[in-house]
């Protein structure tokens, strides 16, 4: 006699298969382009519209619960996804197209060598699939299995989302505007939100992913995707986020050192003498 899973575990099985289908065919198609291009930089483009597609195939796979309540994690999630995913891409687009391949992919290729053609589909964009699918956990289930009803946790879970949007966003426009003037070529910009922390887009984007994780246990489910936002704040506080960018900043701009005396490295605070 096998074993047989229950009905919501195999729905959730095949969800995540499907998901992972999609944005693998997604990311081979990226990768193609990028030999093209000779530019794996292409890859941090779709960070944010990859997360869009898995908000939405999952919408559009998953039937709407019979019941005259509303779900509103269902429709917030993919809404919110959208803008903070859409948002992200264009800023991303603006800022790395018409430029050279970004500084950390030009390493590797030249750490790697020759084979660096073929083993980018693995080392770049297989695993940014792998880690997309992980942290897109509480997307999955709270879309495909929303509570029913509004719920305090829902404010709760927007809020931080907002929260998170506004400093990614507003921290972003105020580093394009800095960069903007040649007066501050190779200066550290300390100035409105990174006068408070060193990192407001990062911590933006770690608000982001609490927010989502909130709305979609909004009913007490689902609690244990709380691996996706976990896995999404050790990248930003410690692996590819701030500990790799702060080697190279420290390296390259001679005041990043006073800068970090006196301000926060990752969540807000008032600047220290």
């Amino acid at each position: 006699m096998g074993l047989a899973l229950p009905v919501r575990e195999a729905v959730v099985l095949s969800l995540f298969a499907i998901n992972a289908a999609v944005i693998a065919a997604a990311l081979f198609l990226m990768w193609l382009l990028s030999l093209y291009l000779q530019d794996v930089s292409i890859i941090d483009l779709f960070w944010g519209l990859g997360f869009v597609v898995i908000a939405w195939t999952t919408f559009t796979l998953t039937a709407a619960p019979e019941s005259d309540g509303t779900f509103p994690s269902r429709w917030l999630l993919p809404l919110a996804t959208t803008i903070w995913g859409l948002r992200l891409s264009l800023h991303l687009a603006r800022r790395n197209i018409g430029h050279a391949e970004d500084k950390r992919y030009r390493a590797m290729r030249e750490s790697i060598g020759p084979q660096f053609w073929w083993q980018s589909l693995f080392i770049v964009f297989a695993l940014q699939g792998v880690i997309m699918l992980i942290v897109s956990l509480p997307l999955q289930l709270g879309i495909a299995h929303p509570g029913s009803g509004w719920t305090a946790m829902h404010f709760v879970g927007l809020t931080v989302w907002f929260v998170g949007l506004m400093f990614e966003a507003v921290g972003d426009w105020q580093l394009a505007m800095f960069r903007s003037n040649p007066e501050n070529q190779g200066k550290v910009c300390s100035t409105g939100l990174w006068r408070y922390t060193r990192h407001p887009n990062y911590f933006g984007d770690f608000c982001v992913w609490w927010g989502f994780f909130f709305i979609a246990i909004a009913h007490g489910a689902h609690l244990w995707t709380a691996i996706g936002p976990a896995l999404m704040s050790a990248f930003l506080m410690k692996w590819s986020g701030v500990g790799l960018l702060e080697k190279s900043l420290k390296a390259e701009k001679p005041e990043y050192a006073e800068y970090m005396h006196r301000t926060n490295t990752f969540f807000p605070g008032p600047p220290r003498k």
